[in-house]
């Protein structure tokens, strides 16, 4: 099939792009222009030869459509991502996580090509857990600029569904972890501190709990969700049904990395009091019945697999400098 992902060039997108060349499909990615004209971590992939790479902006219906004229399936992951930058400018979200989506929606409504367009969310949807393991089903809660333009994007998907029988499906990882994450990212941040020679580990709020899925594991997921013949219209977690606490992780990377670390709280780091989500564990068990997905990584695992990436690439991050 011909195959459209957006955002290529990130963290998760990147990893679904190699997972769908591996299936044999042909691929079209679509990456952020920029003046270098960069693919963002595809760049210095294996398969860079094997896929056409669209520069263009979410943003611009006009770049969208052409880059979604004669595909099959969408898998849609542009967006914008950092929560705390989502405090600074609310509007950069909606423009790029609303108005993105719809233009994704609209041009795929448009290609009478499209077999399924499948939305990527995010479990900072739900807020912090009122009842756990999180199911689909759970109340959605906006605790950031950022969840509510994600709840946004995710209903007018759903509406798009309803109105104009397009077939949509709705994505919804937990909190993915891996190679090439951003060093925003609690997992990166640590190792990368520690990775500089730091002994005291400077982090926000320590007692908040994650589901925590290796992106292997994640990019699987949106696969199996797109290989069933089910979920149209309808939300899929993708987690583990586990959690732990950051502090807990923190001490578990320091453990792995035979490091002792001394965890110092930064106030700019720590989220305003009402915005923090304390708590997130999976309901996986719609993704398990409905696809053949089955994690293949333990946190054990998937972080000694991060750590060695890390381990050659950390001088790619300013782990003294703190990245919002």
């Amino acid at each position: 099939m011909k195959i459209l992902i957006t955002g290529a060039g990130g963290f998760i997108g990147s990893h679904l792009v190699e997972e769908t060349v591996r299936k044999g499909h042909d691929v079209r990615a679509f990456v952020h222009y920029n003046s270098f004209n960069r693919w963002g971590w595809l760049e210095n992939s294996e398969i860079k030869n094997e896929i056409e790479v669209i520069s263009g902006d979410i943003r611009d219906f006009d770049s969208v459509k052409s880059a979604v004229k004669n595909v099959d399936v969408i898998f849609h992951l542009a967006a914008l991502i950092g929560i705390p930058y989502s405090y600074v400018s609310p509007l950069a979200y909606i423009r790029t996580n609303i108005e993105g989506t719809y233009n994704i929606l609209q041009a795929a409504k448009e290609n009478e090509n499209i077999q399924q367009v499948l939305v990527t969310s995010t479990s900072e949807t739900y807020g912090t857990a009122q009842y756990v393991p999180i199911d689909e089903n759970h109340p959605l809660v906006g605790q950031s600029p950022y969840s509510a333009t994600k709840i946004a994007a995710d209903q007018l998907a759903i509406s798009f569904f309803r109105s104009f029988s397009l077939p949509v499906k709705i994505v919804r990882p937990f909190n993915t972890y891996g190679r090439r994450q951003s060093a925003r990212a609690i997992i990166p941040t640590v190792i990368t501190q520690i990775f500089s020679g730091k002994k005291q580990i400077h982090l926000g709020n320590i007692h908040p709990t994650r589901d925590l899925t290796f992106v292997k594991d994640t990019a699987a997921g949106f696969w199996a969700v797109a290989d069933s013949d089910k979920l149209f219209g309808e939300v899929t977690n993708i987690g583990m049904n586990e959690e732990i606490s950051i502090l807990d992780l923190v001490k578990k990377i320091g453990n792995l990395m035979n490091t002792d670390i001394e965890i110092i709280s930064e106030s700019q780091r720590v989220r305003p009091s009402k915005s923090e989500v304390e708590r997130l564990k999976c309901n996986n068990m719609k993704i398990l019945k409905n696809t053949n997905w089955k994690p293949r990584y333990s946190l054990d695992a998937g972080l000694r697999e991060t750590i060695g990436w890390f381990e050659k690439y950390h001088k790619l991050y300013k782990s003294e400098v703190y990245n919002i």
